[in-house]
């Protein structure tokens, strides 16, 4: 899998699938799909920067 957990993956296969609408000619299909790979694709940046932000915490004892 991603390196960036299952945002990145499912991403990706709403854009494959927006894609596969797009030249089908479901245009609604598309869109829907590809907004939601979209929002994914976001959320996974904001989840990568918090992690890169607060760094590693060692556990507590």
């Amino acid at each position: 899998m991603f390196p960036g957990g299952s945002h990145a993956y499912y991403a990706l296969v709403f854009l494959i699938v927006g894609l596969i609408a797009g030249a089908l000619g479901l245009a609604g299909v598309a869109e829907v799909a590809g907004q939601i790979a979209w929002i994914l694709f976001v959320v996974g940046i904001v989840l990568v920067v918090v992690h890169m932000v607060r760094g590693r915490v060692p556990p507590a004892a």
